[in-house]
């Protein structure tokens, strides 16, 4: 797709997005996307690391303990009369 891609092709391009985004918005934009690929580094890196210390049998599947706020009671915002 991109074979036949050159320099002055890829300067178009990144003209381009400097036009839609603006220049200030820039920055900010890399930095989420970094942010972003930064933590679905960790999430895969934590699924590995989990895959590799489950036992090779199918787990079975615990029940979470119930909470008074799944119970439908919250005690810091009482429900309104």
């Amino acid at each position: 797709m991109f074979a036949g891609m050159q320099g002055w092709h890829l300067l178009i391009v990144l003209a381009v997005i400097l036009l839609l985004f603006g220049a200030a918005k820039l920055p900010a934009l890399a930095k989420s996307v970094g942010q972003s690929a930064r933590v679905f580094k960790g999430e895969m890196k934590a699924m590995k690391e989990e895959d590799a210390t489950a036992p090779s049998t199918t787990p079975s599947v615990a029940a979470e303990p119930t909470t008074a706020k799944d119970a439908g009671t919250d005690s810091e915002n009482p429900p309104r009369t």
